[in-house]
């Protein structure tokens, strides 16, 4: 049986989706839908639940589907110690990003990788915390970076650095003219947050009830990109960390005001699934961000413009 076959199938079960799996892998969903049907076929069992949406493994699915996890990651390990037999670190790596990190490092770090080592294929998806680690869970990738990194059972959390956290404000705010500002300032500012749901906003909900601060909260996304548009438009001010704001402060469309909180950051780290062993490539971009500085980033760090 192809490896291919295994990889389709295993792809289908990680995404519960035709659809998705065919889009992923570069086939048509029809081709997908033949392909179960004809393991199906020869095995002469139902895999999938398909009166349920998502798709649900029926009990020989699951067999299955366990089956086609570990005949890959052998296949992964003959790919591994071939890798070091040869000695040139190469091959695919699969990334699942959060969209800040996404967008504000990631070009960054594909020059870096693809300087270093020229022969290793960087694909990385761009999506919410949660869907970071369920695609490392199902093996759809093989690091994920994310805040607030959470270690669990069958996750593995690897720090990376502190960024710190400052005031987002548009070039016009009161603010702009200062160097810094203090909790009890931010009192009854319009204020432009994130989702409930997020990490990032039960730690700010915390430093705000614990500095005694109220806000009047206008609206809320689930993305700093959203946010950031949004304190351009004069919706609201936010914290946000200093270094995805480079590009809106470099345009004059934002000014970042340093808060007087010390600890107040956003805690940055990668994710993998415990029991699946890292390839060279994954490897080799593990060993690259942990390179970099991991708390202060002076040469990172963001100045305040300041009106005079």
């Amino acid at each position: 049986m192809p490896f291919w076959d295994l990889k389709l199938f295993k792809e289908i079960a990680a995404t519960r989706s035709m659809s998705k799996a065919a889009s992923h892998l570069g086939v048509s969903q029809s081709a997908a839908s033949q392909h179960v049907q004809e393991v199906e076929r020869r095995l002469g069992v139902i895999l999938f639940d398909r009166s349920k949406r998502p798709l649900e493994l029926t009990a020989a699915g699951r067999i299955y589907y366990e089956f086609c996890r570990d005949v890959l990651r052998r296949e992964e390990g003959l790919g591994r110690d071939l890798e070091a037999v040869k000695q040139e670190v190469e091959g695919s790596l699969r990334v699942a990003s959060i969209y800040s990190i996404g967008l504000s490092e990631m070009s960054r770090l594909q020059e870096a990788i693809t300087t270093r080592y020229p022969a290793v294929q960087l694909q990385v998806e761009y999506v919410r915390p949660e869907k970071v680690y369920e695609a490392v869970l199902n093996e759809t990738a093989d690091l994920g970076l994310v805040s607030y990194p959470q270690a669990s059972r069958e996750i593995a959390a690897i720090p990376w650095r502190d960024e710190e956290m400052q005031v987002a404000v548009p070039p016009m705010h009161p603010f702009a003219r200062r160097r810094e500002v203090y909790p009890a300032d931010l009192s009854g500012q319009t204020f432009v947050g994130f989702d409930e749901d997020l990490s990032i906003r039960r730690e700010l909900d915390r430093f705000f009830k614990a500095q005694g601060v109220e806000v009047n909260m206008a609206m809320h996304f689930d993305n700093i990109h959203t946010i950031k548009e949004a304190v351009v438009l004069g919706t609201g001010i936010s914290i946000l960390p200093a270094r995805t704001m480079q590009a809106e402060i470099a345009g004059g469309r934002m000014v970042a005001v340093k808060l007087h909180a010390p600890g107040l950051v956003r805690p940055v780290g990668v994710v993998h699934r415990k029991k699946k062993k890292l390839n060279r490539a994954a490897q080799a971009f593990l060993e690259l961000l942990l390179e970099e500085p991991r708390a202060g980033n002076e040469e990172n760090r963001v100045e305040t413009p300041v009106e005079v």
